[in-house]
């Protein structure tokens, strides 16, 4: 069953601390998890070898050159919670100015990217995917650096997972999460 999330929706949602992700029916569902994983923005770590690969600037690095894309991109895997119905409600908020993609290129065609929800001082990284080794990972680097000169103090990841701990992803109370959130709500901050 096909469901439309409006914009207006869903930027409330995030206001909230939640978000929507799909199953594996395409139904939409509502999440504001226990624990909430965050990058604290000082304390983000680039592993030595990925930062051998950004000094060799293999990759064109652009912003919302193919946020679609990007999207997209990230729903072409087997298992996925981005259905036709939260490519169009992200990319909807997108034409607001209130998603934003990084894009990594190799030799002229997309290679990997991340998107995400900004708000205020806050970042929500929605998803990334990678077709060229390391892309993902320079756009997640390139994202971080863009916060901090931006003034973003918070940057939400949602769930924990192996590759964002080498990174120093950390683990937030629903509490201590909602009360960061509700304070960079009041700042502002431009993405691109």
């Amino acid at each position: 069953m096909s469901q439309t999330i409006p914009p207006e929706l869903l930027e409330e949602a995030y206001r909230q601390g939640i978000f929507p992700m799909a199953d594996e029916d395409g139904r939409i569902h509502w999440y504001s998890p226990d624990l909430r994983t965050i990058i604290e923005l000082e304390r983000f770590h680039i592993p030595r070898r990925l930062s051998r690969t950004i000094n060799q600037q293999k990759f064109e690095i652009a912003i919302n050159r193919d946020f679609e894309g990007v999207v997209r991109g990230c729903a072409n895997r087997e298992e996925t919670w981005i259905g036709e119905e939260i490519v169009s409600a992200y990319t909807a908020m997108h034409r607001l100015g209130k998603t934003h993609s990084v894009e990594a290129y190799y030799d002229g065609k997309l290679a990997g990217g991340i998107y995400g929800v900004s708000l205020g001082g806050a970042f929500m990284g929605e998803s990334m995917f990678t077709i060229v080794r390391d892309a993902s990972k320079v756009c997640l680097a390139f994202l971080v650096g863009r916060l901090k000169e931006r003034g973003y103090t918070l940057f939400d990841v949602q769930f924990t997972t192996p590759h964002l701990k080498r990174f120093g992803a950390s683990e937030i109370s629903r509490g201590e999460y909602l009360r960061r959130l509700q304070k960079t709500l009041k700042l502002t901050c431009r993405f691109d």
